[in-house]
């Protein structure tokens, strides 16, 4: 048992949660972006406040970036920056959602001269990549339709085809293309990359250096998403993951927050595919807006809450499981994975963190750290950052 115990702490201790930039700046529904006190107003400062979640958590230290929200003179200087402080700069995701051109579409817009833009856009974040030293292009694609006969559904296929196909032959030889799906929003007819079963095309087709993403609120309800983590694992197209919750749509709530049993069987189908090991590549990375919450406390809520899903994940007796599943003992397999959902991983990340040297609550060492109180005060005049509505 002590083996066992101690293997865990190992992996959680490894563990590495990417935290997005904009979750640090204002956001909030389609009919208001509510401002709060103490937001940054540069990438500078996201970047700061990144480094109190990686300072009481031990396990976040990369961070985001959104093009052309973090958009700066120097990236090369941005990296160092992030250096001192302890973090790296991770994906760089791009944005072919914000610009009047797009309105009808961006890589699958009729117009060529619109795609050629949207298409340059991706190739400066590859750019971006080069300076900052980031292996991962992060795709998300608004384009779409509202209503029947509006464009041609195969014709937008081969146009989204085309344009990925320029960026990918642009990546460098340590540098991946991550798709990522959507089942609606902002269109509600089509959306031309609604599910893992088309971005798993498009990436099968770009080739190695494609792969896809999995966010956890992009799924109609009662999608089984560990069959799509399980699917994509053994075929050796997971590329990461954009972890939040959803009561209804696109919620972008804390992670764990709404089904804190879903993300334990996600996180247990990586364990059991091997999907915490480095080699597998799988970036463990946080896309949430924080609308009424304070931003750094809810990025250390949602950390501490994948850490808890993935050490309970850790707990299964895969031995046990195993036997269970081959004799088809229902009972004994349901119990293998219930038995570790219902431990309390809570004393032991307690005594992981004070193994690393950090203080067992992080959320109350945050609380008393001052910061939140002195971002307050310090970050007055300006524009802060935010995603806008």
């Amino acid at each position: 048992m002590t083996v066992v115990r101690d293997a865990v702490k190992a992996a959680l201790k490894a563990q590495a949660i990417e935290t997005p930039s904009w979750g640090y700046g204002n956001s909030g529904t389609r009919f208001k972006v509510f401002a709060q006190p103490g937001v940054p107003r540069t990438p500078w400062e996201k970047l700061d406040d990144a480094a109190k979640v990686h300072e009481f958590t031990g396990i976040a230290p990369k961070v985001s970036l959104h093009i052309p929200w973090d958009k700066v003179e120097d990236y090369a200087a941005l990296a160092a920056y992030a250096k001192e402080r302890r973090l790296e700069l991770g994906a760089v995701n791009s944005n072919t959602f914000q610009d009047d051109d797009y309105r009808i579409g961006s890589v699958c817009h009729p117009d060529p001269k619109v795609r050629r833009k949207a298409v340059d856009h991706l190739l400066e974040c590859v750019d971006i990549m080069d300076a900052t030293g980031s292996a991962d292009l992060k795709l998300w694609f608004a384009d779409g339709t509202n209503y029947p006969g509006q464009d041609d559904i195969v014709a937008r296929q081969d146009r989204l085809a085309d344009s990925l196909a320029q960026v990918y032959a642009r990546l460098g030889d340590d540098q991946r293309i991550l798709l990522e799906y959507k089942l609606f929003e902002p269109a509600f007819y089509t959306t031309d990359v609604p599910d893992w079963g088309t971005s798993y095309a498009h990436c099968l087709k770009l080739g190695p250096k494609a792969q896809v993403v999995v966010d956890t609120g992009h799924h109609a309800p009662g999608t089984n998403i560990e069959f799509i983590v399980a699917f994509l694992l053994r075929e050796g197209k997971l590329g990461g993951f954009d972890f939040n919750s959803r009561f209804y749509a696109d919620d972008d709530l804390m992670a764990g927050a709404a089904d804190p049993f879903q993300l334990f069987r996600i996180m247990h189908e990586v364990v059991r595919g091997g999907g915490l090991a480095p080699e597998a590549g799988i970036a463990f990375m946080l896309d949430q807006c924080h609308n009424v919450e304070a931003k750094v406390p809810a990025v250390i809520r949602s950390v501490m809450n994948v850490q808890e899903a993935t050490a309970k994940a850790l707990l299964v007796d895969l031995d046990a499981l195993t036997a269970a599943q081959r004799a088809g003992d229902v009972l004994a397999a349901n119990a293998a994975l219930m038995d570790a959902y219902n431990t309390d991983v809570r004393p032991l990340l307690r005594e992981v963190r004070e193994e690393q040297g950090l203080d067992p609550d992080p959320v109350a060492a945050y609380a008393a750290s001052g910061w939140q109180a002195r971002i307050a005060t310090e970050r007055v005049g300006g524009e802060q950052a935010g995603w806008g509505a």
